[in-house]
C-alpha cells in the first residue's frame, strides 16, 4: 500500500514538473491584447457593419463560412 502511494506521488510530481515547464517563459499580456481588440471595434456606426456585411456577401465570404460549419 505504501509503495503504491509513494509511486503515485512521484507520478503527480513528475506530471506537475512537465506541465510547469511547458508554460512559456514570456507570457502573453493577454489584457493589452482585449484592449486593442476592442479599440478596433468600437466607434463602428450600423452603416458601416452594414457595408462590411454586404461586401462580405459579396466577396463570398459568407458562403464560405456557411460551408465551413455546416456541420455533420
Amino acid at each position: 500500500m505504501k509503495s503504491t502511494i509513494v509511486a503515485f506521488a512521484l507520478v503527480a510530481s513528475a506530471v506537475a514538473g512537465v506541465a510547469h515547464a511547458a508554460v512559456p517563459a514570456n507570457p502573453v499580456n493577454v489584457q493589452s491584447q482585449q484592449t486593442v481588440a476592442s479599440q478596433s471595434n468600437a466607434g463602428k456606426t450600423r452603416a458601416e457593419v452594414k457595408r462590411e456585411l454586404v461586401q462580405a456577401q459579396r466577396d463570398g465570404q459568407i458562403a464560405a463560412l456557411r460551408s465551413l460549419y455546416q456541420g455533420s
